[in-house]
């Protein structure tokens, strides 16, 4: 069966659903220890969470880059990861989506979510044909899943250490039976309806 372009998938339950992120020790080691994140995590900015594992090796080199030396498995709430997107925006223009330019920059502006594709990734962090869900929280959104939707926060560097180490054996037999099981998430075509451009 062919795995469609744009699709959720994610190691989820019945009431919740893993993001991982990448943070400096500073902050990753507290937000694991506490189980939420510490004062020096900024409620104002930004911030991407991520479905899928490879996509987060891929974007912190294996914990390897600069201030994402940490990576955290966030555990959330379905209904709050839900929430971010039925208020999302595309991150970028898609004609098919909005009439215009100006139309796309005014949900923008008013969206506390934004929904950006970017092409999955395999064991070698090489791009594969379909696109993974980078999800970014501003504002409200930020501060729910902080304060609100964040059920668990789990440090898992050192198992992206030892699939790293596998795949720099080149057992990826042995790296992909670590890996997370992600699967499609229910409902996300309902979900992604007028997000998948």
């Amino acid at each position: 069966m062919e795995r469609p372009q744009r699709e959720i998938r994610a190691t989820h339950g019945p009431s919740t659903i893993t993001v991982y992120q990448a943070y400096p020790p500073a902050i990753g080691l507290p937000a694991a220890r506490d189980g939420r994140f510490p004062g020096a995590w900024k409620r104002d900015r930004m911030t991407w969470i991520k479905p899928s594992f490879l996509w987060m090796m891929y974007r912190c080199g294996w914990a390897t880059k600069p201030g994402q030396e940490t990576v955290l498995a966030v555990e959330i709430t379905r209904d709050g990861f839900e929430w971010a997107l039925r208020h999302a925006c595309l991150s970028s223009h898609s004609p098919g989506t909005h009439p215009d330019r100006a139309a796309w920059r005014r949900e923008l502006r008013r969206s506390p979510a934004r929904v950006q594709w970017d092409p999955e990734r395999d064991l070698r962090l090489a791009p594969l044909p379909h696109r993974s869900l980078q999800l970014g929280l501003s504002g409200e959104a930020a501060r729910r899943y902080a304060d609100d939707w964040t059920v668990s926060i789990t440090d898992v560097t050192p198992l992206a250490r030892t699939i790293h180490e596998h795949v720099g054996r080149g057992d990826l037999d042995a790296a992909a039976r670590l890996l997370p099981q992600e699967r499609p998430y229910p409902a996300g075509d309902e979900l992604l309806a007028r997000l998948r451009a």
